[in-house]
């Protein structure tokens, strides 16, 4: 009988085989169940690791692997696992929706260790640091800003993290350049979706050239100053850009998709001082949403 917000069994059934194995050297690993099922309640608490209930073990314990699987990309491969197994079956629906949210970070996740200037022992600018730990102040104080990509059905297929006062089509060429689904079958992995639905933050000739040059179709909206500008210029202003009503309402997916990782306390308020950390825990989060995707 599982807790809840733990690994339902066919969950764990799906990535335990993924997971890092005991090579018989050293002391034995702790179940790597119960060390899961930690990381799950205190992303979905959002408490201090060192609340963590005794049932999943010694906070430390769980907590490093926490860390360790970060480093080593094991919280990722996951996420690539099951992107891969759905788009073998064609599950994964290649019109995709782009958008951020903004969260608040908590007083805690301020004061990473700051790193020194090279060749020198001098401390590293405030300023400079924060924006390394994706870490931006605005009126609110100091958020965080998670730009994501995700499918037709709203999971998520690129994580990017950016300071919160970084402005959307700033990060609009590394999110679309996060997408990335290796072949089951081998082969150069797919990385170029059929369609790109985003608000009007990313209605710019940038962006609009990018998804030209690469062959994707853009559902984006034409921001009123520059349709007013285009129409100022007459013939010279061109042709709007193509436009569809009917598909654009289908961009709400990536808003329903924020809801879902706001349910996650962590996530939506973060505590993690490093960018490192914090993104693990999103694409953690994520993992659990395409766990979650009913079988069709």
């Amino acid at each position: 009988m599982t807790g809840r917000g733990e690994l339902t069994d066919a969950a764990w059934e799906r990535i335990e085989p993924l997971l890092p194995q005991v090579d018989g050297r050293g002391r034995p690993w702790r179940d790597h169940r119960q060390v899961v099922n930690g990381v799950l309640w205190r992303l979905r608490t959002g408490a201090p690791w060192r609340d963590l209930p005794d049932r999943y073990g010694p906070w430390q314990t769980v907590y490093e692997r926490f860390a360790r699987w970060e480093c080593d990309g094991t919280w990722a491969k996951l996420l690539e696992h099951v992107q891969v197994r759905d788009d073998a079956v064609g599950r994964v629906e290649w019109s995709v929706s782009i958008d951020s949210t903004i969260k608040r970070a908590h007083q805690h996740a301020a004061g990473a260790r700051k790193k020194g200037t090279p060749g020198g022992d001098e401390p590293e600018d405030p300023g400079r640091a924060q924006a390394r730990q994706a870490l931006g102040r605005s009126r609110g104080g100091l958020t965080t800003k998670v730009h994501l990509a995700v499918d037709g059905r709203g999971l998520p297929l690129s994580i990017v993290l950016t300071p919160g006062n970084v402005n959307d089509a700033t990060a609009f060429g590394q999110v679309l350049a996060g997408i990335r689904v290796p072949r089951a079958a081998g082969g150069r992995p797919r990385t170029t979706p059929e369609r790109v639905l985003g608000d009007k933050a990313y209605s710019s000739r940038a962006i609009r050239h990018l998804l030209r040059r690469r062959s994707i179709v853009a559902t984006i909206p034409e921001r009123r100053d520059q349709a007013a500008n285009r129409r100022r210029r007459g013939t010279l202003g061109g042709r709007p850009p193509a436009f569809d009503k009917a598909i654009y309402r289908d961009r709400n997916v990536v808003e329903r998709c924020f809801a879902r990782l706001k349910q996650f306390r962590s996530i939506a308020t973060r505590f993690d001082k490093l960018a490192d950390r914090y993104r693990a825990g999103v694409v953690l989060a994520c993992l659990i949403l395409w766990l979650r995707e009913p079988a069709r």
